[in-house]
This record gives structure tokens, sequence and C-alpha cells, in this order.
């Protein structure tokens, strides 16, 4: 499908927007979780309990995405997907319940994951389109709207308006600014014949052919170790620094602060690096790049007292700088492969999500047995295999999608 530059403009555009409002509903969604909290009284238990929910609707939800991008494109799915998953908000806002809320909850997760994919499917289209790296910019923005939900709810809660009412009206308002959104995405491309069908050990495309499992799972495998790499600093940067450093406890959160700076930072400026270094480098050099910041986060306990701090942060700042590239370049290689896209984009998506969601209680566990610095090494040990998997994975698809040779014209016979 032939797509002039205007189109293309415009779609991007509307992709930046979705991947804005998504990360806008997250923030929205974890500022509010105090408020829930209180008036349901929850507790640690029966919250962990409603995360947990989300997060197995969002991975049940992605996978069936992407067999609905591929039969009926990315597009309609996304016009679906973008206002459902900001109305679902509404359910845990207004649930009345325990057990109201945990039924939401799961469909709260079903919306994100649907529109996780259907988004990116999206942006990898985008890309195509424009012929030149774009994705990174689109996770940066979804990174800014998080921060812009978050200070919104803050605000309004600041100044005494009730949690309740601040969910509820920015739920619809985000299902309705999707639509405008969603009239710029680019048009659905004709279903080809068995795309998506998933059959013979296969799935996503290659010019209307399909990717080896096995190569889906190398990705995947570089997925779930960047994600959970990337969990590991949001969720235990801060407590490194206030249990193993002694930090003062205003300064603890900088730590987490510095790497999604970072990480933010280069997502919004790592499309001209890819485009320049190509992405079999910018993988390798991203699990370079993290390893060594998780190395100077495990050194600096063992540094002189006035360095440690400033130790840490250096590799908090390094690791957010490499683990910045890791989906971006890993959905893009998904895209240069040619054909639809939803299966194999799906699978990398849940590989990935499972990361995020298992690193926390894994780092726990290892943490409590053991202590917090040898929790962290398997952060930092995965953290190279993005470069030990992601590499040659990526080197793959980009085989698929060179353009075969021209036939060499049989010379002509007396």
């Amino acid at each position: 499908m032939n797509i002039n530059r205007d189109t293309a403009r415009r779609a991007r555009a509307g992709v930046f927007a979705f991947f804005f409002f998504a990360g806008f509903v997250m923030g929205l969604w974890a500022a509010g979780l105090p408020s829930l909290n209180d008036r349901l009284d929850l507790g640690p238990r029966l919250l962990g309990t409603v995360l947990l929910l989300i997060s197995g609707g969002a991975l049940v939800s992605m996978l069936a995405a992407g067999p609905l991008v591929d039969r009926y494109g990315s597009r309609r799915v996304c016009w679906l997907a973008g206002p459902f998953s900001a109305l679902v908000l509404l359910g845990p806002a207004l649930a009345p319940s325990y057990w109201t809320l945990a039924a939401f909850a799961v469909l709260f997760g079903i919306g994100l994951g649907a529109c996780e994919v259907a988004m990116n499917a999206h942006s990898v289209e985008v890309e195509r389109a424009y012929g030149r790296p774009i994705i990174s910019a689109f996770h940066g923005t979804w990174s800014l709207g998080g921060a812009a939900g978050g200070a919104l709810t803050s605000l309004f809660l600041r100044i005494g308006v009730d949690g309740q009412l601040v969910l509820v009206v920015a739920a619809v308002a985000v299902a309705l600014l999707y639509l405008p959104a969603a009239r710029l995405l680019l048009p659905s491309a004709p279903a080809g014949p068995g795309s998506g069908d998933g059959t013979s050990g296969e799935a996503g495309g290659n010019g209307g052919g399909s990717l080896k499992w096995g190569l889906i799972a190398l990705l995947g495998l570089a997925a779930f170790a960047g994600h959970l790499s990337e969990g590991a600093a949001i969720d235990w940067a801060a407590l490194h620094a206030r249990w193993i450093l002694r930090t003062d406890p205003a300064a603890a959160p900088l730590a987490y602060t510095i790497f999604s700076v970072a990480m933010t930072t280069v997502r919004l400026l790592g499309d001209p690096i890819r485009a320049r270094l190509g992405s079999v480098r910018t993988i390798r050099l991203a699990g370079i790049l993290a390893t060594c910041g998780y190395a100077l986060v495990l050194a600096s306990p063992t540094a002189p007292e006035a360095l440690r701090v400033a130790c840490a942060w250096t590799g908090w700042a390094l690791a957010g700088v490499g683990l910045a590239t890791v989906v971006p370049v890993l959905f893009s290689a998904v895209g240069a492969a040619g054909g639809r896209v939803g299966r194999a984009l799906a699978m990398v998506t849940a590989f990935g999500y499972s990361g995020l969601l298992l690193g926390p209680a894994v780092l726990g566990y290892v943490a409590d047995a053991a202590s917090l610095p040898v929790a962290l090494v398997i952060p930092a040990a995965l953290a190279a295999v993005v470069t030990l998997a992601g590499a040659p994975a990526i080197r793959s698809l980009l085989r698929l999608s060179a353009p075969a040779p021209a036939p060499v014209p049989e010379p002509a016979r007396d």
C-alpha cells in the first residue's frame, strides 16, 4: 500500500497521541491508588491481588489482540482498544467493594493489553511508511503521559478534589480524546490470504509469510530480560539507596528519578542514534551499557564513602540509557521483517510484560532470603542477555527483510 508523506505525518501524530494517552491512563491509575486504597480499606494483600489481576488480564488480552490485528488491521483494533482502555478505568474508580473491584481489575487489564498491542503494531506500520527509525520517541511520549497523569492527579488531590471524581472525569475525557487521534491513523491495509493464521509453527509476517517461533522466542527472551531489568530499577532503586547506601529518606527516591529521566530522554532522542548505529549495534550497546550500569550499582557500597551515592546514581543513569532502546529496537525489528506483525508483536510484548510482572516478586523473595545486592545480580545478568539474545535475533530478522538478489539473466543462445 503506497502512503504519501502527509498521510504518514498525520498517522505519526495519531500514534504519538495514543502513546501519550495510554501513559496518561497508567499515570492516573498509579496516582489514584492511595485514594482507592483508603476508600475501600484494601491493605497491601488485597491491593497486591488487584494489581496481579490487572496484569493477568493484560497478558491474556495481549495474546488475543495479536491475531485480531493481523485479521482486521491495527487501525481498527486501535479505534476500539484506545477508548475502551480509558473507559474501563471507570470500573475501579466506581467499585463499591473489593470483589467488584477485582472483577473490574481484570477488565481494566484487558483494555490495557489490547491497546498496548494495537498501538505498537500501528507504530511499526508508521515507521515502515517513514522509512527511518521513529519508534523510540513514541515510547518516550508514553513516559511523559504517565508523568502528566500522575502530576495532574496529585494537583487535583492537593487542592481538595475527590480522587474518585478525578478518575471518572479523566476516564471519560481520555476516551473521547482517543477518537480524533484514531482518525489520524493510517488506512487499514487489506488482509492478505492466510494472514494471521499462525499455522505451520510460525507467526507474524514476512511479506505475507511468517516468522519462526524460535526467532520470536529469542526476541521474547531479550524483551523479558530488558523488562525485568527495567522493573528492578523501578521497584528497587530507591530501596537500594535507602537500605544499602543509607541515604537520607528524602534523597533515596532520586535514584529512581535519575534512572527514569535518563530512560525517557534517550527514548525521546534515540531514533537518530539507531539510524546512525543500526539496530544490531544499538541493541548490543544497550545491553552492555545496562550491564555496566548495574555493575556500578552493585559496586557502589565498596566505593569510598563520599563517592558511594554518586557511583550508584551513575549506575542507574547508565542502566536507564541502555534499557531505553531495548523495546523500540525489538519492535522495529519485527516490523522490518515485513508483512502482518500482530501475532509476533503480541508474543514479544507478552514475554516482556511477564518480565515486568515477575521481576519485583522474584527479586523480593531473593532479597528476603539473601540480600538486596544479591537479588540485583539477577537484572545485571539479564541486562547482558539483552545483547546475547537480541543481537542475533535482530540480525536474523534483518536478513529476512533484505530484498532477494535480482536473478542473473541467462546469456542469449545462438
